[in-house]
């Protein structure tokens, strides 16, 4: 509420945007740096294609490792703004 009503609408707009872009970056890091040498880590293994029955496995497990590293970057944001006195 405070950040509201010291920025208004203007400053929750460039929040949401800035933290979609985030995302989006994130998970482009995710997608080709990190899994990529994970794969290369697993040689002859499609760790994406793995499936269990019906489950796929694999696509979840990117996914889970997408979600843990965007926490922890968002984790670490706080911290350092926190720690600077942003509020």
């Amino acid at each position: 509420m405070d950040f509201l009503s010291k920025y208004k609408v203007m400053g929750l707009a460039v929040a949401f945007i800035l933290g979609v872009y985030l995302g989006t970056v994130v998970q482009a890091l995710v997608s080709d740096l990190i899994m990529p040498a994970i794969t290369l880590a697993m040689p002859g293994v499609e760790w994406d294609q793995y499936v269990v029955g019906p489950f796929r496995i694999g696509h979840f497990i990117g996914a889970l490792i997408t979600f843990i590293i965007v926490a922890f970057v968002i984790f670490v944001l706080v911290k350092l703004t926190k720690k600077w006195g942003i509020e």
